[in-house]
């Protein structure tokens, strides 16, 4: 059975009620952003053909929450944290504080793991290293070392300041791999430039969010959607200064219907 065959039967299940959807597993993706001449772009990869999900899309950096992002106890202040605290996180997403600083933390280890871009820097200074190496971020892509366990190696501190909160998205019930993803937006570090990290994605690009709307690339729902609100904004500051004003952002998990042979997706 294919994959739309499968999609389908899943869906009439569902409607029959013979299913339960599959539970979705909290995860982070952070859109790294830059200015240039040409105005503000953004970073996406294309991830591999052979990927169980979301083959061939192009995506921002981003995966699931693990355990050691959320087994770090929280602490007032939290130590080795720069910026707003848990608890304006927490906030923003509409959660507790714990799932808030595990958001955030997935969101700054899965950016160095998929790009090799830190959001951290030296805890008595403002610069970012860039120093770490190769076999770092693959011990900490492989579960040999937490975050936690890396920038405290360095003496550094995780930069929250360099985030802001985008969308709210959370997968569809007739798929099989669910995902309710809290999408970030950061600025890219000065001193900082994404690398081939990682074995996910096979191309990777900077594009202004107009381009990679307009390009013919293959997004998701979710990815457009982040696209489309960045569009909006002509530098880095800009978009920053707008996302983390006072907003409220909705969670998204769009409806099905089937439709012939085939199931139809709708924000509503």
């Amino acid at each position: 059975m294919d994959v739309d065959a499968q999609l389908l039967h899943r869906a009439r299940l569902l409607l029959a009620g013979e299913l339960e959807p599959v539970l979705p597993r909290a995860a982070a993706t952070v859109a790294l952003i830059r200015d240039t001449p040409d105005g503000l772009q953004v970073y996406l990869l294309r991830r591999q053909p052979r990927m169980a999900f979301a083959a061939g899309m192009y995506v921002f950096p981003g995966g699931s929450v693990d355990a050691s992002d959320s087994s770090v106890e929280l602490e007032t202040p939290v130590t080795g944290w720069v910026g707003p605290a848990p608890s304006v996180w927490a906030g923003w997403f509409g959660t507790d504080e714990v799932t808030a600083a595990s958001l955030v933390r997935a969101a700054v280890r899965e950016t160095f793991e998929e790009a090799g871009v830190l959001l951290a820097s030296s805890m008595n200074s403002e610069a970012t290293t860039a120093s770490l190496t190769e076999t770092e971020r693959a011990d900490l892509e492989a579960g040999r070392i937490s975050l936690s366990g890396l920038l405290a190696r360095h003496h550094l501190a995780l930069r929250a300041d360099r985030l802001a909160p985008l969308q709210h998205w959370i997968t569809p019930e007739p798929e099989q791999r669910r995902y309710d993803t809290w999408f970030f937006v950061a600025a890219l570090p000065e001193g900082q430039e994404p690398r081939e990290a990682g074995t996910e994605a096979d191309r990777r690009v900077w594009l202004s969010p107009a381009q990679a709307l307009d390009a013919g690339l293959t997004l998701m729902p979710p990815t457009r959607a982040a696209l489309t609100e960045l569009a909006r904004h002509g530098t880095v500051a800009e978009a920053l200064q707008a996302l983390v004003a006072e907003r409220e952002i909705e969670t998204v998990t769009p409806r099905f219907e089937i439709v012939g042979d085939r199931v139809a997706f709708f924000r509503d």
